[in-house]
């Protein structure tokens, strides 16, 4: 049984990571039409050096990663820190509705924020896909910052104070960096939840401003360009870095609480 296993394990890693390993080789690949033997090249990164929709596309979407993992961070922060240290009427049903937006399809959230930002006059565009995003985001960082918070104790902010810190000064000096891994993984985490949402950019985006995901899926529909290997590459690279970062991270949190 274990052999058949570790067989059915390979099959899989096989499956999932093949077209990732075929996509990455062919974006250095000199032939438009993938032909073999391999010929490597960077022909590809430099047109897309040179391939102003794809630039755009990509300053855009990280542009509105980082606001989202800044104001998602913050917002969510606030409100881990509400749930976790005070108990006030209908806090179990705020808590039950952090989850909903997690699991409900983005189809129907990317439907729902179109209607909605009509009806109240946001309309489409850049800032529209930043609300979106943030909204996406902040239940992922409650629940990050929050398990974090379960492995702090409160009673060294008690301490403090009982020696003459006021509430701000000692969440600043003690609590804030020990939750500073939490913090730091919840906003890669909202970070890479924005850069690579496509539903709901596909609803608010606008002609001309756009995010990579959308400009990669309209660029497929025109027809498929190595090109968009090689921007995949570079996404794949910068994913695969904040999941190291956020690895790391959880180690550091890990080993914080064992203290």
């Amino acid at each position: 049984m274990i052999p058949l296993g570790r067989l059915t394990l390979a099959l899989i890693l096989v499956f999932l990571y093949a077209p990732v390993v075929v996509m990455i080789v062919m974006a250095f690949n000199e032939s438009d039409l993938y032909a073999l033997p391999l010929q490597p090249s960077l022909k590809w990164f430099t047109a897309l050096a040179g391939n102003e929709k794809l630039i755009d596309a990509s300053r855009n979407s990280v542009l509105i990663a980082v606001i989202t993992a800044v104001l998602g961070t913050a917002i969510g922060t606030l409100a881990a820190l509400a749930l976790a240290r005070h108990a006030f009427r209908g806090r179990s049903v705020l808590q039950l509705l952090l989850l909903p937006p997690i699991a409900i399809p983005w189809l129907i959230t990317g439907t729902a924020m179109l209607v909605f930002f009509y009806w109240t006059g946001i309309g489409r565009g850049l800032h529209a896909m930043i609300l979106g995003h943030v909204a996406l985001a902040i239940p992922y960082v409650v629940l990050v910052v929050g398990t974090g918070l379960q492995g702090l104790r409160s009673d060294l902010e008690e301490a403090a104070m009982s020696l003459g810190s006021t509430p701000v000064h000692a969440f600043f000096a003690i609590t804030l960096p020990l939750l500073a891994p939490s913090l730091i993984a919840a906003a890669l985490f909202a970070f890479a939840v924005s850069l690579d949402q496509f539903v709901v950019s596909y609803f608010l985006a606008t002609p001309g401003v756009s995010t990579l995901p959308v400009e990669i899926y309209t660029s497929i529909r025109k027809g498929f360009t190595p090109e968009i290997n090689a921007v995949s590459t570079l996404l794949l690279g910068a994913s695969v870095m904040l999941f190291l970062v956020f690895a790391v991270l959880t180690r550091m949190g890990e080993a914080d609480e064992r203290r």
